[in-house]
């Protein structure tokens, strides 16, 4: 194998490493704030369906723990093997984070443990409901440090290169780096976000599916109004990110854009596809550009036109990005439908119809997640750390990329089968009814 494939083949395994991974690791983020906000909305209203809500969620989320932690630590071994030269350039700047990431995670891990086998033992609702709170801090803090490894790659400092050697190598400013507000705020808001609409269209599906038991309604409102609240922080934080780029990746934003030349009164394109080089069918809003990148409608954003071709990201990064702002703005439409009208009565949104979207917006979060992620990296292309080290001089030139390919794409392939099964097995076997009756049951023979 020439060094071309090997450089090929570790990319594509990668992508599909971290394609797979930010599935669970979204829920992993995401879902433990769920089941906070379930117990605490069940002790503040003693509403037993809001408690059994947290309690169902809890083991479904341990299951997709449990395959994140397989593919996170393969994320760390095919760093190591695929891209040896980047590992030791920035290994010795940017290990601090990933050493914080471990430490976060057991920190979750431990206390989710500590959660689940107490469940039964706290008579005091509330009291069980503060050994959440490391859960959750842990999950986000996962994401925030792992993100700031993402976020050095984009705008690399807290080191010098003299004669090729490493100095004044500084972890902490290496971390604070000017990207990492914006990515670290739009991951974990993205994985908030997502997490409540999976859960809603979970909830949706059961009702769809003839289940008509006023828990399934209560996940429904619930997951729909959390979802909202972070659909528009998602939002406001892309706002930020566009400004970010405009200042400090400004070839990014313009390869997003398809802004080929410098100028002023920079209109924003959306949709359109591109035919021989000639942009087509795209939707204009006048003076966009100029407002995301500068809050100025007059003010001048940089084209393409001043970048060297060879350090131009891939122009088909202007799809993922309208995939990724379409579907964000679908779903705060229809969780802002789903709210009001629930409120004002509508009966639209108690239709099956409706119900069907909601469910739709699952997968479609998912969705916009891979786009966001695959935006992030594809743009910063040709570059793995950006202006210091391209992605073909990181690569390993070992020959045997392809079948590490294969192997784990099938070990991928199990552990999603595996996990649905589980997952669906478990919960049919042991349907809300059931529970809700056994629990009666047993406080029936409580009092008896």
């Amino acid at each position: 194998m020439g060094n071309e494939e090997a450089v090929f083949y570790s990319r594509v395994l990668t992508e599909l490493t971290l394609s797979f991974h930010i599935l669970y690791a979204t829920i992993g983020v995401g879902v433990p704030l769920m089941i906070m906000i379930a117990q605490w909305v069940g002790i503040r209203k003693n509403d037993e369906h809001y408690i059994l809500l947290a309690r169902r969620w809890a083991r479904g989320f341990v299951i997709t723990v449990a395959v994140g932690v397989v593919t996170g630590t393969a994320i760390g071994l095919q760093l190591s093997l695929l891209w040896p030269n980047f590992m030791e350039l920035a290994g010795n700047v940017i290990a601090l984070p990933l050493f914080m990431e471990t430490f976060a995670f057991f920190f979750e891990a431990i206390f989710l443990g500590i959660y689940l086998y107490t469940w039964d033992r706290f008579e005091n609702q509330k009291k069980h409901l503060l050994l959440l709170v490391p859960v959750a801090i842990g999950a986000s803090f996962s994401a925030v440090f792992i993100t700031m490894v993402n976020a050095f790659m984009n705008a690399p400092q807290g080191f010098d290169i003299v004669d090729g050697e490493l100095v004044n190598i500084n972890p902490i400013i290496a971390m604070f780096n000017p990207a990492m507000p914006t990515k670290v705020a739009h991951v974990v808001i993205t994985a908030y976000m997502t997490a409540a609409f999976v859960l809603a269209a979970i909830a949706a599906f059961r009702l769809l599916k003839g289940s008509d038991h006023i828990y399934h309604k209560k996940a429904l409102f619930l997951t729909m109004k959390v979802g909202l609240i972070f659909a528009i922080g998602t939002a406001m934080i892309g706002d930020f990110s566009g400004k970010y780029l405009a200042e400090y990746q400004p070839e990014k934003l313009a390869a997003a854009e398809w802004h080929f030349e410098t100028q002023e009164n920079a209109p924003l394109l959306l949709l359109g596809i591109m035919d021989d080089g000639e942009v087509k069918y795209a939707i204009k809003v006048p003076f966009g550009l100029s407002l995301l990148a500068h809050n100025n409608p007059t003010a001048e954003v940089i084209g393409l036109d001043q970048f060297p071709e060879d350090e131009v990201p891939p122009l088909y990064i202007h799809y993922l990005f309208n995939i990724m702002v379409l579907i964000g703005m679908w779903m705060v439409f229809l969780a802002a439908w789903f709210w009001i009208g629930i409120k004002r009565g509508w009966k639209s949104v108690t239709t099956r119809w409706f119900r069907w979207l909601i469910v739709l917006g699952g997968p479609l979060s998912f969705i916009a997640i891979e786009s966001g992620w695959w935006l992030a990296e594809v743009g910063r292309q040709p570059w793995i750390l950006r202006h210091i080290m391209r992605v073909e001089d990181a690569a390993t030139t070992s020959g045997h990329v392809d079948l590490m390919l294969i192997l784990f794409a099938l070990l991928y392939l199990v552990l999603g089968i595996g996990s649905i099964v589980v997952l669906r097995r478990m919960f049919r076997n042991n349907p809300v009814e059931r529970e809700l009756e056994d629990r009666h049951t047993e406080k029936g023979g409580d009092v008896h």
